[in-house]
């Protein structure tokens, strides 16, 4: 699918107040804006994500970037460079009513990525 790499900016930080901290990623290629089943690579250790790109429309941005969600994942990474594989996408971009509309819509999305991550981890040790 697609694979991008960058260093990781601190933005708003809107995603934290919601509940979903993301690394953010200023992006050099077009990649079709929407939500991806992810992998991240930070250093040698790989994790399982969730990645946003485009425009964020439920609050009006303009700038088209990624924003990386990173599975059970709490430490300080700004300023580090990171690789993002897309491994699947899930749903489109889209614009929420409100900002409990988009994070019920990202639970959604978490517990769709967690189980992918467990059939394929389950698969892989038959």
């Amino acid at each position: 699918m697609y694979k991008f790499w960058g260093k990781v900016k601190k933005h708003r930080q809107r995603g934290k107040g919601l509940g979903f901290p993301t690394a953010n990623i200023n992006l050099t290629k077009k990649i079709p804006e929407g939500i991806y089943i992810s992998q991240v690579r930070i250093k040698a250790k790989k994790y399982p994500s969730l990645t946003f790109i485009g425009k964020v429309k439920t609050f009006n941005e303009d700038k088209y970037q990624a924003e990386v969600y990173i599975l059970d994942f709490n430490q300080d990474i700004y300023h580090q460079c990171i690789s993002v594989k897309l491994i699947k996408k899930i749903r489109s971009n889209q614009k929420f009513n409100s900002s409990k509309d988009l994070i019920a819509q990202m639970k959604k999305d978490e517990l769709d990525a967690r189980k992918y991550f467990v059939r394929l981890f389950s698969t892989a040790k038959q």
